[in-house]
């Protein structure tokens, strides 16, 4: 809710306009000469036989097959990487893709809800965390949509929860 994923999509869609020579959102806009490449909305398909977490290692393959095969120099955009599997799993496979993507010299973008990941940075300087902020303040919850650096504390999702009463 605080504009994780439509910050992606926004910064994907401004660096395609930019490459093909449209005016973009931003006050400035300086870019690599790279390819995009996303995992956004990932979906199953019956038909295919592909379940929604199949497919999603199907796109990081293609990806990384983009930089290690096709020595492409591209940018990636990945929202909540691995969330057809359990918790656990997606946790330790996680890290274990970022840090290949870490090896490989890749950049991009990458949102996630998972704390674990963001302890990463403290090993790793080549990642950084960034996030979105949100305030409650008795029963309403704001954001202001800035970015700012570390790691976000608050805890919408049991405030909200509380909220709708849900809990």
């Amino acid at each position: 809710m605080a504009g994780k994923s439509t910050f992606l999509r926004s910064v994907g869609v401004n660096l395609m306009l930019a490459k093909a020579g449209f005016p973009v959102m931003a006050k400035a806009f300086q870019f690599p000469d790279v390819l995009l490449y996303s995992s956004m909305r990932t979906s199953d398909d019956l038909n295919a036989e592909t379940s929604y977490f199949h497919a999603e290692l199907l796109r990081l393959r293609f990806i990384t097959d983009a930089i290690e095969k096709r020595n492409e120099s591209v940018f990636i955009v990945l929202d909540e990487i691995l969330k057809g599997t359990n918790s656990k799993d997606k946790e330790e496979g996680s890290a274990l893709f970022l840090k290949k993507l870490c090896d490989l010299g890749a950049k991009g973008i990458i949102a996630t809800h998972d704390l674990k990941l963001t302890e990463l940075s403290n090993s790793d300087q080549r990642l950084v965390n960034l996030y979105f902020d949100s305030t409650i303040s008795g029963d309403e919850m704001n954001f202001d949509y800035k970015i700012r650096a570390g790691v976000a504390q608050n805890m919408n999702a049991s405030f909200l929860l509380k909220r709708m009463g849900l809990t």
